[in-house]
């Protein structure tokens, strides 16, 4: 028959071949182990070999190296790092400016925000990031999400237009928990936390948030006075065409040309890289045209809002603001959690994009550590929640900066701003500020990803349009929770039901491989050879057993008529780990097998599995004389032998 002559050609071509003992890992004690797990777990980078063998000086130079990351490129600084730092920190300040005051406007309180001067988030965060941050090309400030997040949130809890005061200071209590969190995150090495948000549940998160801010923008590009306070999509359109009689033909226009302006500068941008500087600086420029355009014309009695008066000076310090009261401590967690992992999330995989595109590292826990600590600070000097963000950091990058360099330069054109220029911004139309949100959130929308997610996994694309659906109808908060949600839901489906594959060998070799994937790879007889691909633990080990048990049955019908099946072959090689529950199932598998008259041998069980193996072992004496080989082709070889000896 062809699978014994098979058989047989295998036994022939592999009789020299020589039979490998499976050995078990150097003994080592507990303790030992638990080292070893915890610094693979929480220090898988070893930011602590740079200290080994170095002189006490050396060591403690390489320490604050290492908490102040602005000593690595400060040394070594020269005029020529300058002049692109200058240029790159005077662009994104000129895109910064009019964004703090978009960013403000996200709270729908923009006139007591302005008042307050949170265009301060631009000024005192990068100083803080410039001295504690690793990344070169992370451009620091508010960003859209994090903004409209915050303001509704907090709304929830407080009326801004009737307590604007309470609504400022739950707003910098929120930041500091934001900012406590993040930098715990990084103390801690729990980083780790932030890949439950895969890239497919951010770029639907993204783009409903995206739609979502948009959405909040017809008041003010439309001019109507009294809006729904909902995010969702539904009572937003809703309340638009509830009040098409307060929509004013003067505001739409301004806004239809601005926004125009903003999408055709964006669009030259994308398409021709040396004219970034028309995408750059369309937002300042939009803000300067239609602030003069206001003055002269005086528009504001003609129905268009402006901001109104400002005031210039720096902000006093808001450590005595922060509201700790029982009543209002829910919501400021929550709000300071759910902005803290978004923004933080952001800001690494900005941090992290560019630094790929320039060939350098970014320690992840120091970002973490960078951001959360700015938080804090800004949370104290009258900041909210900011972050890098990936547009602001994009033209950072284009720009040429070089070193953290252009955030210092940004943040004294931002004080200089706030000290002496913020009068000019009085006349700022509030519908040229939802011209530059919209323009600016449009790029989150990110179609070709989306695509690109559909083609390559189906799952992946039903996470990402869940998150979509479940920001722009029920509420950001929730359509976050739903994608989180089910992404955890599809790693404990991938860990409770392991794959199992059958493998054949290939022909002519001694490799064997799914008999699925490859043609060439056929089934040897006599043998059911088995690989599992998953750690072995008490949530997959009845799964586990219901399956191979069927799997020995099927075949065991199959082979009545050819020759019987003698042996199971389980490769547990792709198993990197296995519990008690994992043990008792190998344990119970081999009795099962032993009930159909068949052998079962382990093939190839790595360190921690083999190490386990042994102890039962000498508790239960499971364990045969050739119960273990080091590959599935000594194992047939052996066994091949074995039955061809028996014949004689």
């Amino acid at each position: 028959m062809e699978r014994d002559r098979q058989a047989l050609e295998i036994a022939v071509a592999a009789t020299d071949s020589a039979v490998h003992k499976v050995e078990a890992p150097p003994p080592t004690t507990s303790l030992e182990k638990m080292k070893t797990r915890v610094k693979e777990t929480f220090f898988p980078d070893d930011p602590f070999r740079h200290f080994k063998g170095q002189p006490p000086r050396r060591k403690c130079v390489l320490g604050l190296r290492y908490l102040f990351p602005v000593l690595d490129w400060l040394p070594y600084y020269n005029l020529s790092f300058f002049k692109s730092d200058l240029i790159a920190g005077l662009t994104i300040a000129s895109l910064a400016i009019p964004q703090a005051c978009m960013h403000a406007h996200d709270h729908n309180t923009h006139m007591y925000i302005y008042k307050k001067k949170l265009t301060h988030t631009s000024f005192v965060p990068p100083l803080v990031y410039s001295v504690l941050g690793s990344s070169r090309d992370l451009a620091v400030g508010p960003v859209s999400i994090a903004s409209l997040i915050m303001g509704a949130m907090l709304r929830q809890a407080v009326n801004p237009n009737t307590d604007p005061n309470l609504f400022l200071q739950l707003a910098f209590t929120a930041t500091l928990f934001a900012g406590v969190f993040q930098a715990s995150l990084g103390i801690l090495r729990l980083g780790f936390i932030i890949d439950f948000l895969s890239k497919a549940t951010l770029v639907g998160f993204m783009a409903g948030a995206a739609i979502i801010v948009s959405l909040q923008q017809l008041k003010n590009l439309l001019g109507i006075v009294h809006f729904t306070k909902e995010m969702s999509v539904v009572p937003v359109m809703a309340s638009v065409f509830h009040n098409v009689n307060e929509w004013s033909w003067q505001t739409v226009a301004m806004g239809i040309a601005f926004l125009g302006f903003l999408l055709v500068a964006r669009y030259v941008g994308m398409k021709r890289p040396k004219l970034f500087w028309l995408s750059v600086g369309s937002p300042l420029a939009s803000v300067i045209i239609s602030t003069l355009i206001v003055f002269l014309v005086k528009a504001q009695n003609h129905g268009i809002s402006i901001i109104g008066n400002l005031k210039c000076g720096l902000n006093s310090p808001s450590w005595n603001k922060l509201v700790f009261d029982k009543a209002y401590l829910s919501v400021v967690i929550k709000t300071g959690l759910t902005t803290g992992i978004i923004s933080l999330t952001e800001g690494i995989a900005s941090g992290r994009t560019f630094a790929a595109l320039r060939g350098y590292q970014v320690d992840g826990n120091k970002e973490m550590m960078a951001i959360g600590l700015m938080n804090v600070v800004g949370s104290c000097t009258s900041c909210y929640v900011s972050t890098g963000a990936f547009s602001r950091s994009a033209v950072n990058h284009n720009a040429g900066c070089k070193t953290a360099m252009s955030n210092i330069v940004m943040a004294l054109t931002v004080m200089i701003t706030l000290l002496f220029l913020m009068p000019l911004f009085a006349y700022t139309p509030n519908v040229v500020l939802a011209s530059i949100i919209i323009a600016a959130v449009i790029g989150l929308v990110d179609v070709p990803t989306a695509f690109q997610i559909w083609k390559l996994d189906k799952v992946d694309f039903v996470v990402c349009l869940s998150s979509f659906l479940g920001v722009i109808f029920i509420s950001v908060q929730e359509g976050l929770a739903i994608a989180v949600g089910l992404s955890i839901f599809r790693i404990l489906l991938q860990t409770t039901r392991p794959k199992i594959v059958e493998l054949g060998n290939i022909l002519g070799t001694n490799i064997y491989r799914d008999i699925h994937q490859y043609r060439d790879a056929k089934g040897v007889a006599g043998f059911l050879i088995l690989a599992i691909e998953a750690p072995i633990n008490f949530s997959n080990t009845t799964y586990l057993k219901e399956r191979m048990t069927r799997w020995i049955e099927e075949e065991k019908s199959m082979n009545e008529k050819e020759l019987d099946l003698q042996y199971v072959i389980l490769d547990l090689s792709g198993v990197p780990t296995v519990d008690t529950s994992g043990i008792s199932f190998l344990i119970d598998l081999k009795k099962t097998a032993s009930k159909f008259d068949l052998e079962l041998i382990f093939i190839n069980p790595l360190g921690e599995v083999m190490e386990k193996l042994q102890r039962a072992n000498k508790m239960q004496g499971f364990l045969g004389v050739n119960s273990l080989y080091l590959t599935i082709h000594e194992a047939v070889f052996s066994c091949t032998s074995f039955l061809a000896e028996r014949k004689l």
